[in-house]
């Protein structure tokens, strides 16, 4: 399996670079070459399986011979076992063919452990055989740095270092990134957006000096390997509800398009996805791409759920490339332009392949809050403001005639006066977290500064 760039000026790779190098050195992201895919009866085999051993399925048709199958399994039951629920994803019903996707019940309590968890082991393995020590470093907007700092925490062959845009995410998210200790854990509140964060570790990429010296990768979306990992729970959910003989439909919470994508990556592999609704807040350049065909730089605007607080969705290029054949001059020209004038116009026949599958919709912060407050005193599930959007945009949306996944994509504790204020409860932390609030905090704070920061992660690794 070779990975190439959507930009197409940097050499095809394996699985193995292509997860280690995160970004690729041309600006672009890594794609495999060729879909690989599942037949309709090895999707149906699926049903009943531990969801370490669909993991370990999906993730060897991408690592290919470069990781041993055995050693796949025994990193997916190492990942999945960090889990409080025994299904790691369960469903649970809100409404005639309405379904909630609980990607919450990993260490962090968001969705982004089942791909981190998965990751952390997957780069201790890789670079354990090489000898070799990396820096990642990461932008998050609330969810992506907790869920990197509790999976790399403490491990030999890594250290992390998590921007984050200072008062513009959750306590709760804070502190899972904040309380660690471990001398291999570094954050750093911004003075800025989380685009300004993930703005500065585009540039941190793109400075090779930087790269070579601190041997500097990413956990980011940007990184495919997380990609992968998210498509996972597309086959779980997807094969419990009746796939592959039928197909299904998702409404996905979304920022950076990562979730969604991987959405899109199942359905290359074989499975029946009906429709996918991009579901944003008030943050909405990913719904009025879709609507419209103008894919527009707005100003972030700060909402109850700020994971999604995003004006640039780094995966959206995956999709742009996928949506104009492939062709990498186009792509480049593309994002090159979106860099510099905040737009890109998507080409007419690019749109419609975009549009066959995904529909945008917006969700407004009042309608977040009645939504809270809906699902409790209809269902008694207390949800957060993220999966809020994804479950008013059924709503809104064309109705589909398919079961709807709605990714449910944080625990209601991660945000909780947010959820109190539409709801008048307040959510609890599950028991394993509740020391959470008692720890003591560790944290630099920088300006919005490519080279300050760039100077500070040089620092650290040379520490």
């Amino acid at each position: 399996m070779r990975y190439v760039s959507t930009r197409g000026q940097a050499p095809a790779v394996g699985f193995v670079d292509a997860v280690l190098s995160g970004l690729a050195p041309d600006g672009g992201l890594y794609v495999p070459e060729t879909w690989p895919s599942f037949t309709r009866d090895e999707i149906a085999a699926m049903r009943g399986q531990p969801y370490a051993a669909v993991a370990a399925q999906v993730l060897s048709r991408f690592a290919g011979d470069e990781i041993p199958a055995d050693v796949v399994e025994t990193l997916c039951q190492e990942a999945y076992a960090t889990f409080a629920h025994a299904a790691v994803v369960p469903l649970v019903q809100i409404g005639p063919d309405a379904f909630l996707a609980e990607l919450f019940h990993g260490p962090s309590l968001a969705f982004k452990d089942v791909a981190m968890q998965m990751l952390a082991r997957l780069y201790e393995h890789i670079l354990a055989g090489q000898n070799r020590t990396q820096t990642i470093l990461c932008a998050t907007s609330g969810d992506t740095g907790g869920a990197a700092v509790e999976a790399f925490r403490g491990r030999d062959h890594v250290r992390v270092c998590v921007l984050f845009p200072e008062g513009r995410i959750s306590e709760v998210q804070r502190r899972f990134m904040t309380t660690a200790s471990e001398a291999n854990v570094r954050c750093v509140a911004v003075d800025g957006t989380f685009d300004d964060c993930q703005a500065i570790v585009k540039s941190a990429f793109q400075d090779q000096s930087l790269r070579q010296a601190v041997d500097l990768t990413g956990v980011n979306s940007i990184n495919f390997a997380r990609i992968i990992a998210q498509s996972v729970y597309y086959f779980t959910t997807a094969v419990a509800l009746g796939a592959p003989d039928r197909e299904i439909a998702y409404s996905v919470p979304s920022g950076n398009f990562g979730d969604a994508f991987a959405g899109f990556v199942a359905r290359q592999m074989g499975l029946p996805i009906a429709r996918i609704i991009v579901a944003t807040n008030a943050n909405d350049i990913l719904a009025r791409a879709l609507q419209t065909g103008r894919y527009d730089r707005g100003q972030v605007v700060a909402t109850q759920s700020p994971a999604m607080d995003i004006q640039s969705a780094s995966n959206f290029e995956r999709l742009y490339f996928e949506a104009v054949r492939r062709e990498t001059v186009e792509t480049a020209r593309a994002f090159t332009a979106f860099a510099e004038a905040d737009h890109i116009d998507i080409p007419p026949q690019a749109l419609a392949f975009m549009t066959e599958l995904f529909v945008g919709v917006a969700v407004d912060e009042a309608e977040t809050a009645r939504t809270m407050l809906a699902t409790l005193n209809e269902t008694g599930e207390l949800i957060d403001p993220h999966t809020a959007v994804g479950v008013g945009a059924i709503r809104r949306a064309e109705a589909v005639e398919a079961p709807v996944v709605v990714l449910s994509t944080a625990h209601a504790a991660k945000f909780p006066e947010a959820v109190a204020a539409a709801t008048a409860t307040s959510p609890g932390l599950p028991r394993w977290t509740q020391s959470l609030a008692d720890r003591p905090e560790r944290s630099d704070r920088l300006p919005a500064d490519a080279e300050a920061i760039k100077a500070y992660v040089r620092a650290f690794a040379e520490s």
